[in-house]
């Protein structure tokens, strides 16, 4: 039993004077291959969240339901009240849902990525706005990546 656990700690010994002496490339890569797959994962979901928004009807009203929250967001804060922002984010997922529901004919992917699908509609706002994402027809948009 000694003799397992001496070889146990000599081995432990060695890779962590490896690594020591060599700066560590073991965590440097790794780490800079979890930092290299955020970036795609990201692109990924908003690949998939531009698919689910194909029509332009969808489209415009999501550009308009952000708008309708952000100006709910800017008079909650003048006034210092909450009333304005729940209105503001009332009628922005109703746009959307609107959007869905009778002109993209899907479920909107806030109800499984919650998270992801708000980070996606703020991109994709800021998207039209740049004019990366168009609202005259999906195939002049310019974000997508092949």
């Amino acid at each position: 039993m000694k003799s397992s656990d001496t070889q146990t700690q000599d081995t432990s010994k060695t890779n962590t004077d490896t690594n020591t002496a060599t700066d560590s490339p073991i965590n440097a890569s790794t780490t800079n291959n979890v930092a290299k797959t955020d970036k795609p994962a990201k692109q990924k979901f908003y690949d998939f969240y531009l698919e689910e928004h194909q029509n332009i009807a969808c489209r415009r009203l999501h550009f308009a339901g952000s708008t309708f929250g952000l100006l709910g967001l800017t008079k909650s804060i003048k006034d210092r009240s909450p009333k304005p922002l729940i209105k503001g984010i009332a009628a922005g997922y109703a746009c959307a849902w609107v959007g869905h529901f009778f002109f993209e004919k899907n479920k909107p992917a806030t109800f499984k990525y919650p998270l992801q699908s708000f980070a996606s509609d703020i991109r994709m706002y800021g998207d039209i706005w740049r004019g990366k994402v168009s609202l005259k027809d999906a195939k002049l948009d310019k974000v997508r990546q092949k």
